[in-house]
């Protein structure tokens, strides 16, 4: 008796759209096995849920959500991504008649370290609505990715779709990049999107020396209002000021 081996998936390469900016050697790390590891979310009809976690460690790490929203349902997904190796995020959204899905994430750290977000949002059906929040923070040679796309399909009318992604690039050699996608069928739609990168605004850090401030608070002043955008659709306090504290807490020891 002979048992049937299975065909082993090939590693993606950077020729797949959605892993163009990836870290390839860290993915080959990860290995095949990490690359079939969804976690599957249903949420009922009219179902409210959310929730808020930081990724990152010492070792590269892969999360994988696919999210089915029923109708008028809302889910709210946050997220710092900090890791010390690469740390990649990939939610895949279908939404239902009249369903929402909110989306904030922040990328930050340096090390030459690539971190990412990639997101495929589906209207599948009408008067859906989606918003993604998305801020890069890199220096010391880091990466900081946005791929996010979006499809409205043909009968999806009263659709109303956003992305807006900003990078912040603390120190030359940093850099950060988004691919916003869009696949539009139907044709009463708002669909959405801006990127921007740039670096610290120097004057206001200037402003707030002068004031008394030594440069590493006014940093990180700064930093902390330019990605407390990502979260500001999240009503828990608690979980936000833990969001932002494992942000910030990737500027400590930077020389910058």
């Amino acid at each position: 008796m002979t048992t049937a081996t299975l065909p082993t998936l090939p590693l993606p390469t950077r020729r797949d759209e959605a892993w163009r900016y990836a870290d390839m050697d860290a993915v080959a790390r990860l290995g095949v096995k990490a690359l079939d590891q969804w976690k599957d979310i249903t949420l009922a009809p009219h179902e409210v849920r959310r929730h808020a976690m930081v990724v990152g460690s010492a070792t590269p790490e892969l999360h994988r959500i696919r999210l089915a929203i029923g109708e008028g349902a809302r889910a709210e997904l946050f997220v710092t991504n900090a890791g010390a190796d690469y740390t990649r995020v990939e939610v895949e959204v279908r939404l239902a008649k009249g369903a929402h899905f909110e989306f904030g994430g922040v990328t930050i750290g340096g090390a030459g370290v690539t971190r990412e977000f990639v997101t495929q949002v589906v209207h599948a059906e009408p008067e859906a609505t989606s918003n993604q929040t998305i801020r890069a923070v890199h220096w010391d040679g880091a990466i900081g990715n946005f791929l996010g796309e979006i499809k409205v399909a043909r009968h999806a009318q009263k659709t109303d779709a956003a992305q807006d992604f900003k990078g912040l690039l603390l120190e030359a050699g940093a850099s950060a990049n988004a691919v916003p996608q869009l696949e539009i069928f139907a044709d009463d739609v708002k669909c959405a999107h801006g990127a921007t990168v740039g670096a610290l605004d120097e004057a206001a850090r200037f402003y707030m020396m002068a004031r008394g401030l030594d440069p590493q608070a006014a940093q990180r002043l700064l930093v902390q209002a330019f990605i407390g955008d990502a979260f500001v659709a999240l009503e828990d306090a608690g979980e936000r000021e833990t969001l932002l504290d494992a942000a910030l807490a990737a500027l400590e020891g930077a020389k910058l």
